[in-house]
């Protein structure tokens, strides 16, 4: 017989989100899951499924019955002669790291947190960066989904392969992801190089930095021309870092938060502050070699509020400088850097931001120094409409004002994931206040 817990706070990692769902599950095993949908069905309640919580946005919030998948943890087989690997829908990417190290494995592409789970990271279409690689789904062989009436679904390109394309990114309206099989590679070190450049330069040459790098990013700081561009590539020499306390935690956290803090009563501060933390800490040629998962992931150490909108690639230019220029135009909308541009290969998965195109992610940010929330309504607004305007597609996880209107001119197969949604959940089970300003 399955626990559940009653009076359980539910709060996403930057606490701009939290709820009180009625029930509070920790389910061990498929059984237990079944449990609780059939609990669900007979008193007619929502069920919302979650992992590690980090979506700054209220999708994983309910107040029906809550989920946990922290104790399915488990990696269920490794293949390596076909270099794949099956895990429970509840492990931490964290967690899987070192098993995959193990078997002389790792994942192509990660996103900056590992903190989160493997049914979480596809399913809110996380994505890194690199125009040869896709968002993390495309690594998703294969997967089992246990629908709202009980049944269990394998998908995979041979199996169920409509449902596949739908589940890959599921927003958690599909039903429970229980595991999961990802095509890795051969474990691989990655060089990290990061260089000052000016805006203009790097939009000019956009398709030789993109050739360059096989992992290439760059990030400007708004009031400013100045970009600190992030090279990251395959490499053989051994593990050497450029960190170091006192600029990356004295400096680069806990000056800035003081300065950010202060700069709410002086917005005007803000552009000196974005100008002078490139000087200080962006200024140089860094270098820092490691395992892949440890380049790819970085500490997220500020509470923060996030945008993060996936364009058609050949956009990028014309949207920056439309951003920059609505900067200059109005002195008393500020904007914390960095403005992280990220790249990505098109796929075929129904709700992927990168849906049959190339794409370039454009994630703006606004720190809440000591907990306190930054006026940013003007900014975010702003760089809604510009990203709207060149064809944009938000990134689920992230907090976003788009409904159904919207979704429905910006995915072509939105009507298809629809109509598969309906079918899998007839009554709704697996909707909340989120996913109905998605679907309805």
């Amino acid at each position: 017989m399955v626990h559940g817990y009653k009076g359980v706070k539910f709060q996403n990692w930057a606490r701009t989100y939290g709820c009180y769902p009625e029930m509070y599950y920790q389910p061990t095993s498929v059984e237990e899951i079944r449990e609780v949908l059939a609990l669900a069905r007979q008193q007619n309640k929502r069920v919302k499924v979650v992992g590690g919580g980090h979506s700054p946005s209220d999708i994983a919030c309910t107040d029906g019955f809550m989920i946990h998948m922290g104790k399915m943890n488990r990696v269920l087989k490794v293949d390596t002669e076909k270099k794949q690997v099956t895990v429970e829908a509840g492990i931490l990417l964290a967690d899987l790291h070192p098993q995959l190290d193990k078997h002389g494995l790792a994942l192509s592409n990660l996103g900056a947190v590992s903190d989160v789970t493997a049914a979480g990271v596809i399913g809110s279409g996380t994505h890194n960066t690199g125009i040869k690689h896709g968002i993390l789904a495309t690594q998703v062989v294969a997967l089992t989904l246990l629908t709202a009436d009980g049944t269990i679904l394998l998908c995979s390109e041979s199996s169920n392969a409509e449902v596949f394309q739908a589940a890959r990114v599921h927003l958690g309206s599909l039903g429970v992801v229980l595991t999961i099989t990802l095509q890795c590679v051969p474990q691989f070190y990655l060089q990290e190089t990061s260089f000052p450049s000016t805006l203009t330069e790097v939009l000019d040459n956009l398709d030789s930095h993109l050739k360059k790098s096989e992992y290439f990013r760059f990030l400007w700081f708004p009031h400013s021309e100045n970009v600190s561009v992030i090279y990251q590539d395959h490499t053989n020499k051994p593990p050497s870092s450029s960190a170091n306390w006192f600029w990356d935690y004295a400096v680069g956290f806990y000056l800035l938060e003081f300065l950010l803090w202060i700069s709410t009563f002086l917005p005007g501060l803000v552009g000196w502050i974005n100008r002078f933390f490139f000087w200080l800490l962006f200024n140089g040629k860094k270098e820092n070699c490691n395992r892949s998962h440890k380049i790819f992931t970085y500490e997220c150490r500020f509470k923060q509020h996030v945008q993060d909108w996936a364009i058609p690639r050949e956009k990028t230019k014309e949207a920056l400088l439309e951003l920059k220029a609505m900067l200059e135009a109005h002195p008393k909308v500020v904007a914390h850097y960095p403005v992280e541009v990220r790249f990505t290969r098109g796929d075929d998965i129904l709700l992927s931001p990168c849906f049959q195109r190339d794409s370039c992610y454009m994630n703006i940010i606004m720190y809440r120094p000591y907990g306190k929330d930054v006026p940013r309504l003007d900014y975010w607004l702003a760089y809604e409409t510009i990203m709207k305007k060149v064809g944009g597609r938000p990134h689920w996880a992230k907090a976003h004002n788009c409904t159904r209107k919207d979704f429905e001119k910006m995915y072509p197969a939105f009507p298809k994931f629809c109509a598969i949604r309906e079918k899998l959940d007839p009554s709704g089970m697996f909707l909340n206040a989120y996913l109905e300003k998605v679907f309805y």
